[in-house]
């Protein structure tokens, strides 16, 4: 963020509330477009109630909505070390060029460089498995390992999707953990706030007037990792890979050029457009792609991002601290405040929330 903007203290106690445990949603609707959808005036801070099915009303012709396809990969791994036999559960984060992961493997303590790990196969018994070489052994349970054969270009034998912490209940369906329109593998976390996104809403949205556009953004662990300093200016977000593409940066400038607004489809994208904001200019839109570390904290200048469709995030989270700076945290408080006297659907697989600017 712009630290100039910055408030002189961010108390991340401030940013914490009550939930009942029983609307942490553990299970998908049978329907993905069933979902309620509760609406907040960002100028206003004015409140409606919806369903997602209605959010082509709630938008305007020329208004742009800006998605994350990142697809989910089996990151999950169950291995055991060849040396000793103990179980090690590792869980990849990216892929650099040279085909090294990083990945958090838990525990981690007994581990070293050089260690080989072996991750027998999920479907076919007889497989003799993958072999992974340690190369590095880091802080917080963070290791570099490299696949034997490119194994881990079939992932899907040996791994699964890793789900958030906070959903016990089996997912009968792992394409219910993806978008509909997630083509670009890479994710250890779902980009939720498409989960609710169907093919019919998206024809719906085309026929309001509405444009759809794709950016990706790979969703690393951070995105369930709680805020544990005091202060939130002091916490720091691992960095995570994303990418705009030239002809999605014109269209952005096109949008905006025209009064239309930009809407991010989740905090993934939120902080990706708002990533290729700080380096683009409006009269000559490029894409970009790299790592990004963009913390998103009351008191951010919005570069790009009028609008946001959202789910109902974690406290503490830095999920939470971008929706209170597009907002404004009294307005989102008091949103959430209803939202659950109203028992609305909480976290990944809970009902959504669409801010937008009213007079804009």
């Amino acid at each position: 963020m712009n630290r100039s903007t910055a408030p002189p203290a961010l108390p991340i106690a401030e940013y914490d509330f009550d939930l009942p445990p029983d609307l942490i949603a553990q299970t998908p609707l049978a329907e993905r477009d069933a979902s309620r959808l509760l609406v907040l005036d960002r100028d206003s801070g004015a409140i409606s109630h919806q369903a997602i099915r209605d959010l082509p009303g709630c938008l305007r012709p020329g208004d742009l909505i800006v998605a994350n396809n990142s697809r989910v990969i089996p990151a999950r791994l169950r291995a055991v070390k060849e040396r000793t036999g103990g179980a090690v559960e590792l869980l990849l984060l990216r892929r650099d060029d040279n085909g090294v992961w990083e990945a958090l493997a838990k525990p981690s303590r007994r581990l070293r460089r050089g260690d080989r790990l072996l991750v027998r196969s999920r479907r076919t018994p007889d497989d003799p498995g993958a072999t992974i070489d340690v190369r590095r052994v880091g802080d917080e349970g963070r290791i570099e390992i490299v696949f034997a054969r490119a194994a881990d270009e079939r992932l899907d034998e040996y791994g699964e999707a890793p789900l958030p912490p906070y959903i016990r209940t089996a997912l009968e369906d792992p394409e219910r953990y993806q978008t509909t329109y997630a083509t670009v593998p890479g994710s250890a976390a779902a980009p939720t706030a498409g989960l609710h996104v169907t093919p019919a809403l998206r024809d719906a949205l085309s026929d309001r007037g509405v444009g759809w556009a794709e950016v990706t953004l790979h969703v690393g662990l951070d995105t369930f990792r709680p805020i544990a300093s005091a202060d939130a200016r002091d916490h720091r977000i691992h960095r995570e890979w994303c990418a705009v593409d030239d002809a999605v940066a014109e269209r952005i400038a096109r949008c905006k050029a025209e009064g239309g607004r930009v809407i991010a489809v989740g905090t993934t994208s939120a902080r990706t457009l708002e990533t290729l904001g700080a380096v683009w200019r409006p009269s000559d839109p490029r894409g970009w792609s790299g790592l990004t570390d963009e913390f998103i904290l009351p008191g951010h200048r919005w570069r790009i991002v009028d609008g946001l469709l959202t789910n109902f995030h974690l406290p503490r989270s830095s999920l939470l601290l971008l929706v209170g700076a597009l907002a404004g945290w009294d307005r989102v408080r008091a949103a959430y405040r209803e939202a659950i006297e109203r028992r609305y659907r909480f976290f990944s697989f809970g009902d959504a929330m669409l801010i937008v600017p009213e007079r804009r």
